[in-house]
């Protein structure tokens, strides 16, 4: 095949602008570029500075903390004693088996939530009378503090006037039950006040990304005889699949570092079996002054939050690069 006259020459003049456009090795930024860089920095110090000293700061200083025997109430100083702290949490029986309640409580919260989430995020993406008014009442948990929903659900799980045990009587199902206090009803009580305050936001995050499913691919399956489910399975899921990794990942470290609802719930009660992980660092820092021990337990529980962020995003740069 022959060339067309001047390919050679436009083929030259293309690899010429190129290699005049690229600066060689060893070559120092334009003034302009650095002086744009100054200025990126300048716009990210304002929301970079309440982070290391609201966030990093402390982190730091806990993690000091931890190999210290700080106490409260003492009258000598503050002594480090190395990793004497970690040494005597590997022997705590309470605090694994409040980590192994908090990994129950993490899992049971964060699992239903997103197939409940999901479900309502499908039915609130489909053209339904009255849509609006329904995405609004759906997000209503969210704009509650935790320390209102705690104090409401208390309400609701009470013994002898609660809605719950009263709609049960009216049914002619029992004649109720303490349901915070019983040593095999308290967890799962808890965790279904647990689904019910965290549901709105995992539903906002699903159902924006179920808006971002174009329809033209919807309707495309519908012609070739899809079905609901494979339409779901084919055409909704993969695109919906990031959004639910990152937002079940979020789920399930908000979930396993919870604290002011099991605490206004149950206080840990009855008998520990509601006690999470952070209500034991917190009890062993504020109850019993043991602040040093304390800060060896919120080290535990960064570690596997951190641990949790390593899998999630080596699990989301695997996917893009096969993607």
């Amino acid at each position: 095949m022959n060339t067309p006259i001047g390919a050679g020459k436009g083929a030259d003049s293309v690899t010429a602008a190129v290699e005049a456009r690229t600066p060689p090795a060893g070559a120092r930024r334009p003034a302009g570029r650095r002086v744009a860089d100054h200025g990126a920095w300048f716009l990210v110090v304002p929301a970079l500075v309440p982070v290391l000293l609201l966030s990093v700061g402390p982190l730091l200083y806990g993690i000091g903390l931890a190999f210290t025997d700080a106490q409260s109430g003492r009258t000598s100083a503050t002594r480090w004693i190395g990793a004497l702290n970690f040494r005597d949490l590997l022997h705590d029986t309470l605090f694994w088996e409040s980590f192994r309640i908090g990994l129950v409580w993490a899992a049971g919260v964060t699992v239903p939530q997103f197939l409940l989430a999901l479900g309502l995020a499908l039915l609130l993406n489909a053209d339904l009378r009255l849509r609006g008014l329904a995405r609004a009442l759906a997000i209503v948990p969210w704009a509650m503090p935790e320390v209102v929903v705690g104090i409401m659900w208390r309400l609701v799980y009470n013994p002898d006037a609660g809605v719950l045990n009263e709609t049960l009587r009216d049914l002619g199902l029992g004649t109720g039950r303490d349901w915070l206090s019983g040593l095999a009803t308290a967890l799962p009580a808890v965790i279904v006040v647990g689904v019910w305050a965290g549901l709105p936001q995992t539903t906002v995050a699903l159902l924006a990304g179920l808006q971002n499913v174009p329809r033209e691919l919807h309707e495309a399956a519908a012609v070739d005889g899809a079905g609901a489910w494979r339409r779901f399975r084919t055409v909704t899921w993969p695109a919906l699949r990031p959004v639910a990794l990152a937002i079940t990942a979020l789920n399930l470290i908000w979930n396993l570092n919870s604290f002011a609802l099991v605490y206004v719930l149950t206080n840990g009660g009855p008998g520990g079996k509601t006690r999470l992980p952070m209500l034991f660092a917190y009890e062993e820092a504020f109850r019993y002054g043991q602040f040093g021990y304390a800060a060896a337990m919120g080290c535990v529980l960064v570690a596997v939050v951190a641990v949790l962020l390593a899998v999630f995003l080596a699990g989301r740069l695997r996917g893009g690069e096969e993607a």
